[in-house]
C-alpha cells in the first residue's frame, strides 16, 4: 500500500512539474471569473420584483439558482472530461519510456503497484481540479442567490467516476502501445462519437433492421464506458 501511495504522490508531482495543474486550474479560474463578473452585474431583484409574497420570492430565487446550475452542468461535464483526458493520457507512456521505467523497476515495487498508483494519482489530479471548479461555482451561486443546497456538489463524484472509467481504458491503451497520442485519440472517439451513438442503439436498431449491426452495437455497448449515460445522470 505504501508503494501505491508513493507512486500516486509522484504522479501528482509530475502533474505539477508539467504545469497540468496550472493549466487546468487556470481554465477553471477563467470560467469562474466570467461567472463572477456576470453575477456582479446581475440583480436578482429584477427577476423577483414582480413576486408579492416573501415565500414566493424565495422559491423564485431558488429556481434561478437551479436554472444556472443546470445550465452549467452539461458544459462542465463535457469540458471536465475533455481536459481530464488531455491532462492524464501521457502519464503511463511517460512512465514506460526507457530510463523512467528502468529506474522504477529497480525499486522494490511490483508492476501492479505501479499501475494502481498511476491510476490513483491521475484520478487525484482530475478530482482536485473538478472539485475546484464545482465548489467555486457553487460558492458563487450561494453568495449571489443565498442558495446553499449541496446537491450540486455531487457532480464532483459523477464527473470523476466518468473520467475513471475512461482513464482505465487510457492506461490499458498506454501500456499496449506506449503512445499517449493514440490513447488520447481513442478516448476522444469513445467520448464524442461511440458513446453517444451507443446510447441511441435501441433507436438505431428500430430503424435499421440488421442482426449483425445489433450484435456489434450491443457488444460495444457492454464493452466500452457509458460516458453519455453518466453525463445524463449528472444532469
Amino acid at each position: 500500500m505504501k508503494n501505491i501511495l508513493l507512486t500516486a504522490q509522484l504522479t501528482l508531482r509530475e502533474a505539477l512539474s508539467r504545469k497540468i495543474f496550472i493549466a487546468f486550474g487556470g481554465i477553471s479560474t477563467f470560467i469562474l471569473l466570467i461567472f463572477a463578473i456576470m453575477f456582479l452585474s446581475l440583480n436578482p431583484d429584477e427577476f423577483t420584483g414582480m413576486v408579492k409574497t416573501e415565500g414566493a420570492t424565495l422559491d423564485f430565487t431558488k429556481e434561478i439558482a437551479h436554472g444556472l446550475k443546470l445550465l452549467v452542468v452539461a458544459p462542465l461535464f463535457g469540458l471536465g472530461i475533455f481536459l481530464s483526458i488531455f491532462s492524464a493520457s501521457s502519464f503511463i507512456p511517460n512512465m514506460l519510456e526507457k530510463g523512467n521505467i528502468d529506474l522504477l523497476l529497480s525499486k522494490p515495487i511490483s508492476r501492479h503497484q505501479l499501475i494502481i498508483g498511476k491510476f490513483l494519482g491521475g484520478l487525484a489530479v482530475v478530482a482536485l481540479n473538478i472539485a475546484y471548479a464545482v465548489i467555486g461555482f457553487w460558492f458563487l451561486v450561494g453568495l449571489k442567490f443565498g442558495v446553499w443546497e449541496t446537491d450540486f456538489l455531487l457532480t464532483i463524484f459523477s464527473i470523476t467516476f466518468a473520467f475513471a472509467s475512461l482513464y482505465s481504458l487510457i492506461i490499458l491503451i498506454g501500456i499496449l502501445t506506449r503512445s499517449s497520442i493514440l490513447a488520447m485519440m481513442l478516448s476522444y472517439i469513445i467520448f464524442f462519437i461511440l458513446s453517444p451513438v451507443l446510447n441511441m442503439r435501441d433507436s438505431i436498431n428500430a430503424v435499421v433492421e440488421s442482426s449483425l449491426l445489433e450484435g456489434i452495437l450491443d457488444f460495444l455497448y457492454y464493452l466500452l464506458p457509458k460516458i453519455t449515460e453518466l453525463g445524463n445522470l449528472t444532469t
